[in-house]
């Protein structure tokens, strides 16, 4: 499932309302999340589908342990990641953190853009539970759930407001979220950026684990 998250999310865990679908080629609306999947990228029908799905010069986000795109593909940017998995990570509530939903969406933009966690958009929020940290009414940090394939759920969006940072509030929340994901019976996993070593060190610290190192693309689908 974690080899290829994003359809294993879409295919085979909650977020079908939340899909669009091509034959082998799977991808989220794209107010929720940029990523699109495939069945197998090793597949050349499956990257023929997702062309289909995507529409001709459309840029289109994907994760994998490899990405090879056939010719016809360009390949806008490249990234390393590492995906993480709890292996020994203490997860519990915390009584500040606060539920965030739809009326808190402009705060949660406006969080993400200066700190610039991974893609968010307006719909993000519905992809799993966001939780917060306010000060004097102001959302200070977050986090929340993305990808959902079955038996794990991805801790996604920490981030902090530069003000507030280094006070540990990224990792009570990321103990939070993984105190909710634990309870539904779920595994708790996240994605950093390769280069971030920094948070890398910090997830380490606290109970996660590499699990492996996938690569996230974004591609320019052929032009017809």
């Amino acid at each position: 499932m974690l080899d290829n998250p994003v359809w294993a999310s879409l295919v085979h865990g909650p977020h079908a309302r939340l899909a669009e679908r091509a034959g082998t080629a799977a991808r989220f609306l794209p107010e929720a999340s940029p990523f699109h999947a495939l069945a197998d990228p090793s597949d050349a029908d499956s990257w023929a589908d997702l062309a289909r799905l995507a529409g001709p010069s459309a840029d289109v986000l994907v994760t994998g342990p490899v990405i090879t795109p056939p010719p016809g593909w360009t390949v806008v940017e490249k990234m390393a990641g590492v995906q993480m998995s709890d292996t020994s990570l203490v997860a519990e509530p915390d009584p500040e953190a606060v539920r965030l939903g739809p009326a808190d969406i402009p705060e949660m933009l406006d969080l993400t853009a200066r700190t610039r966690p991974g893609p968010f958009g307006p719909r993000t929020v519905e992809l799993g539970t966001y939780l917060g940290l306010r000060h004097d009414g102001r959302l200070i940090a977050m986090a929340g759930e993305r990808f959902q394939p079955p038996g794990w759920t991805e801790i996604s969006a920490v981030c902090t407001d530069p003000d507030f940072r280094g006070k540990g509030l990224a990792t009570r929340l990321v103990r939070a979220v993984a105190a909710g994901i634990r309870e539904r019976g779920a595994t708790p996993f996240l994605h950093a950026a390769a280069v971030n070593v920094s948070a890398i060190r910090l997830y380490e610290s606290i109970g996660f684990s590499v699990r492996a190192r996938p690569e996230f693309a974004m591609l320019r689908s052929p032009d017809a």
